[in-house]
């Protein structure tokens, strides 16, 4: 099957994750890639990276991967040359399609929120389009597969809900992970230990929740034996849902954060 030819506006952290990603999986062929950024970076061999676009025809697929707060910037640069793309794809934070086609002319657009572990192909892909036909949302779909787990979601309230959960969830996670080390750290465990012990926990916990047929909350009560240690610090997570509420805020911080970006962005 022919390599999609795919440009790339910008590529930092997230875009860079997954292009080394799409390239170690054999989904797209380095020498297929271009990518126009300010200053060069260290990509798989075979990529080519310039400051402004390639002549010659437009590619399968363009991406946009630079800051949400460039977008006009980029607009002014290269909205002319993008002209026509069959399919534009923004990893944007909080600009809408509707801001995106406003300043690009593409076939389709589609919003996608990746999350950092799409770069060991354990990611989260959300999607969102109300432009794209079934054979351009299986092309976007084809494309990210190879990055993990690929949803796609019905409207842009629920698209900022997945960003704050999923884009945004690997920092959160994080910092659980680090609470959770300093926890044992606290109670007497060395520093490094306790790290090491927290982070294996995590990754096998989560692997295991990954494999089961039951939901988390029932995998946490076969953890914790009525009366057992366990059961003990479980009852302090759960009175009034104080855990829960928690995260409930953290998410609807972030979410208020994405509309508040995509307001600045019409």
């Amino acid at each position: 099957m022919r390599s999609p030819r795919l440009w790339l506006v910008g590529c930092g952290n997230m875009g860079g994750a997954m292009l080394r990603q799409w390239v170690a999986s054999g989904a797209v062929a380095p020498d297929a890639i271009d990518i126009v950024n300010r200053t060069d970076r260290e990509f798989p061999t075979g990529v080519r990276q310039a400051r402004d676009l390639p002549d010659g025809d437009l590619p399968d697929m363009v991406m946009l991967a630079m800051k949400p707060q460039q977008i006009d910037e980029i607009a002014a640069l290269h909205g002319d040359r993008l002209a026509g793309v069959p399919v534009l794809i923004s990893i944007l934070a909080g600009v809408e399609e509707a801001a995106l086609a406003k300043r690009f002319r593409a076939g389709a657009i589609v919003r996608a929120m990746p999350n950092l572990p799409v770069g060991i192909g354990k990611g989260v892909v959300g999607l969102y389009s109300e432009s794209a036909d079934t054979a351009a949302r299986d092309q976007v779909a084809a494309l990210m597969a190879p990055l993990g787990l690929v949803e796609w979601i019905g409207d842009d309230a629920r698209f900022n809900v997945l960003t704050a959960l999923a884009g945004s969830g690997p920092a959160f996670l994080y910092r659980f992970i680090d609470a959770l080390a300093a926890a044992g750290s606290t109670l007497g465990l060395p520093d490094e230990q306790a790290e090491r012990l927290a982070v294996a926990t995590v990754q096998g916990s989560a692997l295991l929740a990954a494999a089961a047929d039951v939901s988390p909350a029932i995998l946490a009560d076969r953890v914790a034996s009525p009366g057992g240690s366990t059961r003990e610090g479980l009852n302090v997570l759960d009175r009034e849902d104080v855990l829960k509420t928690l995260l409930v805020e953290t998410i609807r911080a972030s979410v208020r954060r994405n509309t508040e970006m995509a307001a600045a962005a019409r």
